[in-house]
């Protein structure tokens, strides 16, 4: 028996089934195709995805509408968009979860796009947080001010600050370098790090 020649098509297919990050095809913000690896850090089967919103995945129908927007500008501008903010499994449970996305169509970006999702919850510490603190935190790491995430949010800079120091308090830390770092998981930065 001859020795398998893979073509490229079968190759494209190891791939998306194999890739060590969750990768899933979109359209319109509803899962087209996801691989193994996609469903199991959200804790479903792949064919339980299939068709279904991603809004599904989000900690709350607001953060899903308010990172559409978000997204939707900067696809809009880049054609790509990637962040690191706060997800939910099936169970109900909240991890953070970087995510990188690609638009297939410049004019209509979430009509088809390809999105990868990794799992860092092992380095970044998830605490107790209200929507509000989770959408602050997604921000400072994004090294947003609290002007920047005023406007984003549509609250005052007092009333972010408010959240900057609850945030402090349930992280620990001392000031905004550590929470920044405890946030975004860097080691040796936290609070008593130096």
């Amino acid at each position: 028996m001859p020795p398998w020649i893979p073509t490229v098509d079968d190759l494209a297919q190891l791939g998306f089934a194999n890739a060590p990050v969750g990768l899933v095809v979109t359209a319109n913000r509803r899962i087209d195709l996801c691989n193994a690896r996609f469903a199991a850090i959200f804790g479903y089967r792949m064919q339980d995805l299939q068709g279904r919103r991603l809004a599904l995945l989000y900690p709350s129908t607001e953060e899903y509408d308010r990172i559409g927007r978000i997204g939707l500008a900067e696809m809009k501008a880049t054609g790509r968009y990637d962040d690191e903010r706060v997800m939910r499994r099936r169970d109900g449970s909240h991890f953070w979860c970087r995510v990188q996305g690609q638009s297939l169509d410049a004019a209509n970006p979430f009509s088809r796009a390809v999105w990868s999702m990794t799992d860092i919850s092992a380095a970044r510490p998830l605490v107790q947080l209200t929507r509000r603190e989770r959408q602050v935190a997604m921000l400072l790491v994004e090294g947003r001010t609290s002007k920047d995430i005023a406007r984003a949010l549509s609250i005052s800079p007092r009333t972010v600050e408010a959240h900057r120091q609850k945030l402090n308090a349930k992280l620990e830390v001392r000031n905004t370098a550590e929470c920044v770092a405890r946030l975004a998981g860097i080691p040796g930065l936290d609070a008593g790090g130096g």
